[in-house]
């Protein structure tokens, strides 16, 4: 087929696309799958999507009281980054 490539070379060309077409179907199929299978939008109202944001007063492992030597140093640490 081709002058310059190798039978195994030509094979394996051969096997490389068809392995990237039944993974392109494959894709497409598990896509178009996925789609049919959710529920109708309505079954979704009154049940909240997002969690709501917790404060930082929620738990006290979510906050930690910074010395004013770390304060400094990470407002200088903002200070290096570049703003584009």
């Amino acid at each position: 087929m081709f002058p310059s490539m190798s039978l195994a070379q030509e094979i394996g060309l051969a096997l490389l696309i068809v392995a990237a077409l039944a993974w392109v179907v494959g894709l497409g199929h598990m896509l178009r799958g996925s789609r049919s299978d959710l529920p109708e939008p309505a079954a979704y109202e009154g049940l909240p999507v997002i969690p709501a944001q917790r404060t930082s007063a929620a738990h006290p492992m979510e906050s930690v009281e910074l010395t004013e030597a770390e304060q400094q140093a990470f407002a200088g640490l903002i200070r290096t980054i570049p703003l584009r």
